[in-house]
């Protein structure tokens, strides 16, 4: 047993310990999706995985975390949902990336709890202290699972697709080489001007 499936023991996505896929077509082309679980946290993810993303390839990854109300619903509060799409088309058209889709809902605090921090929101807070006016920290997520995801699927270095250095940050404390960071700039509706200036000034997004 190599390092990666040694390392994957501590996802356990089914009970046969196997690590699911299958051939996924979209719009944008066709991926391979693998399905994990932690067995320690019950937390879910799947990786969307185009081309061969071993070395010595670097793949360009995306760590994209869920959100329902802008992922599902198109919700204009934020800018998630078109950075999905986007970072899905962009990873269409490299030979080698990853999109690997965490389920830490609201910034790692819950889906009920981010509802409870848009309540928050229309009273005139912003993003960042309707979390901390609920007992959170303004970011909660953290990548150990993503690493180990990563490192399952032979990717240990990476072009990571995105604004936020707190993700380079957390997978390079959990091993992961990031060897440049590129940018996802897309449009966003009037309604979340506030929400994308906050992410720029209070959490340090490269905006």
């Amino acid at each position: 047993m190599n390092g990666c499936q040694s390392a994957i023991l501590a996802l356990m996505p089914l009970s046969e310990k196997a690590v699911p896929k299958s051939a996924l077509p979209t719009d944008v082309g066709t991926f391979t999706i693998y399905g994990f679980e932690d067995s320690l946290s019950g937390e879910e993810a799947v990786a969307l995985v185009r081309g061969d993303v071993r070395p010595p390839r670097v793949p360009l990854v995306r760590i994209h975390s869920q959100c329902l109300t802008g992922d599902v619903f198109g919700s204009n509060r934020c800018d998630c949902g078109a950075q999905l799409k986007a970072a899905l088309r962009k990873i269409a058209g490299e030979s080698a990336g990853i999109l690997l889709y965490q389920m830490q809902e609201g910034r790692g605090i819950g889906l009920i709890n981010k509802l409870r921090a848009y309540e928050l929101q229309d009273q005139g807070v912003d993003t960042v202290e309707a979390n901390e006016q609920l007992g959170f920290a303004a970011d909660q997520r953290e990548y150990q699972f993503c690493a180990e995801i990563l490192r399952y699927l032979g990717a240990a270095e990476i072009r990571l697709l995105s604004n936020n250095p707190a993700k380079k940050q957390g997978l390079e404390e959990k091993g992961i080489q990031v060897s440049a960071m590129v940018p996802l700039r897309v449009r966003h509706s009037r309604r979340a001007d506030s929400y994308m200036r906050t992410k720029r000034d209070k959490l340090g997004h490269l905006l």
